[in-house]
């Protein structure tokens, strides 16, 4: 189980980036016109473009967080970091999942306020699953 769980984290490592690039949903203003997708990044680019201090939290929830609870957790399960820092896994996961939360909740006030379209894509989906089996990981990895 343990040689798993260490295996799973390592591929998120690998996965993040994807996700990244993946697209997280698909919006456009008229049924008509073709939809845009959007993705962490274009959207942090976006973003970087009117608010670059709102640019810099999203990149960090978004990109920072995981990739940093996924190497804090590599390095005490190969022995280069002390058990103690898996408290601040745990934090970085947090963070991590309050960036799920916000894109959903972006899709919902889109699709609710009816001006033009959004479609979720299979990015979103990696994107979650990705942080889903972090928490889990984290979880498993406390009890041992």
């Amino acid at each position: 189980m343990e040689l798993i769980r260490r295996w799973a984290n390592l591929a998120c490592l690998i996965l993040y980036p994807l996700a990244w690039w993946a697209p997280l949903a698909r919006a456009g203003v008229l049924p008509l016109f073709g939809l845009s997708e959007i993705s962490v990044l274009s959207g942090i680019r976006s973003l970087w473009e009117t608010d670059v201090a709102l640019a810099l939290v999203v990149a960090f929830f978004a990109m920072v967080a995981p990739v940093a609870k996924s190497v804090a957790m590599a390095l005490v399960d190969f022995g280069r970091a002390p058990r103690h820092i898996l408290k601040w896994v745990a934090v970085m996961g947090r963070l991590a999942m309050a960036d799920v939360f916000l894109i959903a909740l972006y899709i919902t006030l889109a699709k609710g306020i009816g001006v033009g379209r959004v479609e979720t894509a299979w990015g979103l989906y990696l994107f979650t699953t990705l942080v889903i089996l972090q928490l889990l990981l984290s979880l498993t990895k406390r009890e041992h």
